[in-house]
């Protein structure tokens, strides 16, 4: 290439790996507690790694067959081979991101409880240092593998004309499928586990045996620790790793169409399609500078101190993307729009428009979210209030709540849409979702953070560390939950906006000018379309619902056959609420005795082997049903799908994520002491019960079918865009 300035996009990505890399060593000098701590997170760390190590293995036997069928079977004219090899690439960055982020996390999580013991500021510190690592090594994994494939194609095939740009983007879309892939798997497996050992933990140890949550004496909570670190951090890493390079892909794909313009600039024709990767870098740096603005007073909220640095990452962003945006793109392109068969004109500014009202509408998404999961806002206090009559009542409000959630993420999206076509046609709604995603890399700190938080806890409970320790990682993880819920809305609202952008470019590939909906085929590819994200959520859950079962009838029969385990219980429920200080003797002697004596090994297996048989199905349907309709049906019947499963899938994701975060919460406002009518209803009260429940039930929609619902979106739409030519 004629301008050195593009090595600059790897080279970003470089100091972000350093930049983890740094993180990292620090996290691993903090002091990480006695020895009981530093035992309970070896069994965490040793239970996560074996797990995601046999997951790999089983991925890794799909990722070569599907690259193989790549080499085979799509656009010859693209390169199929070097597609199936980019698509090989994009697999391990994706299994590369999960893996650093997990196992930075279970280094984290003893750290965190340890410094929870000095302060509440302390423990912030070290769990959003580690969360870091996750975004951080996200989003410089992202940029170093687009930006070295298109620099070392762009050697190979040239860069002088639209043609070959457009086959080394056709080439580097394998890179976005193998992501998507991994994502897939790792989201649905992970989530698998995670939840399976949380239904088991909760209804066995809580509900029925009455002990606190994360009580060593529960042979389950192992396992559940185990799955906040494979669910939602590795999980989560690989997810929004493909949701990012998704996004910088779909608009560096539709700006080829805008080369053939007229306009000059200084990078011989190929701004357009330049202008995502540098604003993307752009992101990296403003995501790094935020991470150093985290910080909370003890006694202060650290969701303020989260929300602070979003702030500041977003006015970085803001800024960043004003001087790239007008300084990279010419400040008036004329085009023909191939698709509309339309002379349309793209200004400069109207791009950096499209990329803040990107921007603003993730903010909108996570503010709606917050507030409909937040632990003080109204919804989760009407859920809470509804559980004094019952579990029946917890459901009912929480389902209803839940569906109210999904009117401001849906109402913003479809108002960005209509104002951004307007603005930028399809280039600029693929930019809104670049705009949303440029921080990915602080907002997928926040969110990793929080699994540190809640590991944190369960460590400290598990170690007997004084009551205020859990407090503080308690207060921690609340707003964990809601962050998790903001970056799975954050997901959902990219997706919309992708699958679009990718929509078009699929058009543009499968040479449609329009789809027709009062087609047989089209119309009933539509319902079809529409049917997979039910499809794909009632595998997920019934997956969870399997492995729960097993899990529940394990953590039973060792309640009941292992003696000292039997016995510490009947001393628990005959002291209650009693603090251990006031307890016999006698009854502290067969307490102690009862340490270690829970088969936590047994459970975490059970876990994992569920996880591992039940990740294939759903991922096979994604992958299968695209093609399928395409060859059997046409690419304009297709074309349909994806219109079905774009809207269906993404309702979905903001209703199911956003119904099991406030479920969650629901339950924790009530085991801070929330006061209903003047009555307090504590910890194993009927009420609490009643949340506990609710709990369970949404468990599985905000951890594994609703976030993995983008995923599926964004799935079949690029392999609908790599097999487009075969289906005509």
């Amino acid at each position: 290439m004629e301008n050195y300035v593009i090595y600059l996009i790897p080279l970003t990505g470089i100091l972000a790996l350093v930049f983890s890399y740094v993180k990292t060593r620090w996290i691993l000098r903090q002091p990480a507690g006695n020895e009981k701590m530093q035992r309970v997170s070896s069994f965490i760390e040793s239970g996560a790694l074996a797990f995601l190590r046999a997951e790999y293995r089983t991925m890794l036997v799909f990722l070569i067959i599907i690259a193989l069928v790549l080499v085979f079977l799509a656009d010859p004219q693209a390169s199929s081979p070097l597609i199936g090899i980019s698509y090989l690439v994009g697999a391990f960055c994706s299994a590369l991101a999960g893996y650093i982020g997990m196992r930075t996390a279970t280094k984290a999580n003893v750290r965190t409880a340890q410094a929870a013991r000095k302060s509440l500021n302390c423990a912030l510190n070290v769990a959003f240092t580690g969360g870091s690592v996750m975004g951080i090594t996200v989003v410089g994994l992202g940029m170093l593998g687009v930006g070295t494939l298109f620099i070392v194609y762009t050697l190979l095939f040239g860069s002088e004309s639209s043609g070959s740009i457009g086959r080394i983007l056709s080439i580097i879309t394998g890179f976005s499928f193998g992501a998507s892939t991994v994502g897939l798997f790792a989201r649905v497996g992970g989530g698998i586990f995670t939840k399976a050992a949380d239904v088991g933990a909760d209804l066995v140890g809580k509900v029925e045996a009455g002990i606190p949550e994360d009580s060593p004496l529960n042979p389950a909570t192992i396992a559940d620790n185990v799955g906040d670190n494979v669910g939602d951090v590795a999980g989560m890493g690989a997810d929004l790793f493909e949701s990012y390079v998704s996004s910088i892909i779909s608009a560096m794909i539709l700006g080829v169409a805008l080369m053939a313009g007229t306009y000059v600039d200084a990078f011989s024709g190929l701004s357009p399609v330049l202008l995502p990767l540098f604003l993307g870098a752009a992101g990296v740096i403003a995501s790094i500078v935020a991470t150093f603005f985290v910080k909370v007073k003890e006694g202060g909220n650290p969701q303020a101190a989260l929300n602070a640095g979003q702030i500041i990452a977003s006015l970085l962003m803001i800024a960043f993307s004003y001087f790239l945006i007008t300084n990279i793109l010419p400040k008036e392109i004329v085009f023909i729009d191939v698709l509309y068969g339309v002379e349309r004109t793209i200004t400069s500014f109207n791009i950096f428009l499209t990329s803040i009202i990107g921007l603003i509408v993730g903010l909108i998404i996570g503010f709606s979210t917050e507030f409909f999961t937040g632990l003080h806002h109204h919804p989760v206090k009407v859920v809470a209030r509804q559980s004094t009559s019952g579990p029946a009542t917890n459901i009912i409000s929480g389902l209803s709540m839940g569906m109210l959630s999904t009117i401001p993420p849906t109402i913003a999206i479809v108002v960005a849409i209509v104002v951004v076509f307007s603005l930028g046609g399809l280039y600029g709604i693929a930019f809104a979702a670049v705009g949303m995603l440029s921080v990915l890399g602080f907002q997928l700190s926040v969110d990793a953070y929080g699994p540190i938080s809640d590991n944190a806890g369960g460590i400290a409970q598990m170690s007997e560390l004084p009551p205020d320790v859990r407090e503080k990682t308690d207060q921690l993880d609340a707003v964990g939950n809601t962050t998790a819920a903001i970056g799975k809305g954050f997901a959902a609202g990219s997706a919309a906006l992708t699958a679009l952008a990718l929509f078009g470019a699929y058009m543009t590939a499968a040479k449609i000018k329009q789809i027709d909906v009062s087609q047989a085929a089209v119309i009933s590819t539509l319902f079809l379309g529409a049917l997979l994200p039910y499809v794909f959520s009632a595998l997920s859950i019934q997956a969870v619902s399997g492995a729960a079962y097993k899990m529940i009838n394990e953590v039973r029969d060792q309640f009941e056959k292992i003696l000292p385990l039997k016995n510490a219980l009947q001393v628990m429920r005959k002291n209650g609420n009693t603090p251990l200080s006031e307890w016999s003797e006698a009854d502290l002697q067969i307490l102690h005795d009862a340490d270690g004596t829970p088969d936590y090994g047994r459970c975490v297996s059970i876990s994992t082997k569920a996880a591992l048989q039940q990740m294939i199905l759903p991922g096979i349907i994604a992958l299968a049903t695209p093609i399928t309709v395409g060859i059997w049906l046409g690419p304009e019947a297709l074309g349909g799908l994806l219109a079905g499963v774009t809207v269906s899938g993404i309702l979905q994701a903001f209703f199911q994520s956003n119904t099991g975060g406030l479920w969650d919460n629901a339950k924790k406002l009530i085991e801070k002491g929330y006061t209903i009518n003047g009555k307090h209803h504590d910890v194993g009260s009927e009420t609490h019960k009643a949340t506990v429940v609710g709990d369970t039930v949404g468990d599985p929609l905000k951890d594994t079918s609703g976030p993995s619902l983008d995923i599926l979106i964004k799935l079949i739409a690029t392999v609908a865009l790599i097999f487009a030519t075969s289906f005509y």
